[in-house]
């Protein structure tokens, strides 16, 4: 349990930095050769930034608008402003009010006091929004999805509207495919049941949340108090990247279980069985081996962060070559496994079979013995 220095130490990291930094879990943190930038393309103020293996964020230009967080693959980019338990029991608290309309507001259009605080859920921006949020409302039969904004046109992060619409895309593209007809929609103005009746009550509701934030804070602290002191203990006799990233006994580095996408899965499993073949989605990915070009090296299961890619201790019949182990639902679309590959002959595509998203096994990818090595004789030989 950390001590009341400990969670006052976090809550001051939490109030400094709105992104936590999970450095490990950065493509390019694990090989520096990764073509990845999703986080930096987002951003629209350049604060984020991953080269050589160091993932980089500049505190004083960060806005805070959510948007890396969103575009990150690997989920090595955490919000903490709001963290995902708090916008989850915002919002839960905002349809019981709204009467069953989820509604989100960016706070620019928060600032002009013309909706009901205890009816919606206030994000800095949209671009804050990811999949795992609106899809986890439409499995609970939540019908009415509202994205509300303050006019992103003449907002001076606009250039975050293009990746709130893909979000937004993405999100109702995997709720049709289960075959729901709930859709999340963005709007510029409140929907009539959110709109404030009586400014003077704004008082007592923001001396409400001022409290109730400040418990939120102290008990994220209290909770988050060994995770998040890596902030203030960096460069600290901190383990070195070589020691965080040490080979495991299975000869790949470190692998983890991406949380928002599992509840992504868990939505939409909730709402019912697909209704179409595949999907294309930013979410997951599928991926294709040209299997004469393959030397069966095996760097792509050795860089995979989520273990998609494995080797397979299942042996063909025949006694020629060796499988790969394939999940789809594991897979996220970082392109680590392509970028690390020596032949050039692995593909990871959009489109995903929504049979194998739901499989519990893996498709078998059956490669070709690796090529034999020229002894020392037949070299001296030539």
């Amino acid at each position: 349990m950390p001590n009341l220095i400990d969670i006052v130490e976090v809550a001051e990291a939490l109030e400094t930095k709105a992104v936590y930094l999970a450095s490990d879990r950065c493509v390019v943190v694990r090989n520096r050769h990764a073509s990845c930038a999703k986080c930096s393309e987002a951003c629209p103020t350049g604060a984020v930034f991953a080269a050589d293996n160091v993932l980089s964020l500049d505190a004083e230009a960060c806005v805070a608008c959510g948007a890396c967080t969103t575009a990150c693959p690997t989920e090595a980019l955490i919000p903490l402003q709001p963290l995902d338990d708090d916008l989850a029991s915002a919002v839960a608290a905002g349809v019981a009010a709204a009467g069953g309309t989820a509604v989100f507001a960016c706070a620019r259009i928060a600032s002009k006091h013309v909706g009901d605080p205890t009816k919606y859920a206030e994000v800095p921006c949209l671009a804050r929004m990811e999949e795992s949020v609106l899809l986890g409302l439409a499995a609970r039969d939540v019908r009415d999805i509202v994205l509300v904004d303050g006019t992103c046109a003449t907002c001076k992060f606009r250039a975050n509207v293009s990746g709130i619409d893909a979000v937004v895309a993405s999100a109702n593209d995997l709720i049709a495919a289960q075959g729901s007809d709930v859709r999340v929609r963005r709007a510029s103005t409140f929907p009539e049941n959110v709109l404030l009746e009586d400014r003077r009550t704004l008082l007592g509701e923001s001396r409400r949340g001022f409290f109730a934030s400040a418990r939120s804070r102290a008990k994220n602290a209290a909770g988050t108090a060994a995770e998040v002191m890596m902030f203030k203990n960096e460069g600290a006799g901190a383990p070195t990247l070589r020691d965080r990233l040490r080979m495991s006994d299975a000869g790949t580095l470190p692998q983890f279980n991406p949380q928002r996408r599992m509840r992504v899965l868990d939505a939409m499993d909730a709402l019912g069985p697909s209704v179409v073949p595949e999907i294309d989605t930013r979410l997951f990915g599928s991926v294709r081996i040209d299997a004469e070009r393959c030397s069966a090296c095996g760097m792509c299961t050795v860089f995979c962060p989520t273990g998609a890619l494995r080797k397979s201790e299942v042996a063909p019949e025949d006694g020629v070559g060796s499988y790969l182990e394939f999940s789809t639902a594991d897979c996220v679309q970082c392109n680590l496994c392509a970028d690390a590959c020596l032949k050039d002959c692995l593909e990871v595509d959009s489109t995903v079979s929504t049979e194998e998203l739901f499989d519990f096994e893996p498709r078998l990818i059956r490669l070709p013995d690796p090529p034999k090595r020229a002894g020392i004789l037949s070299s001296l030989k030539r």
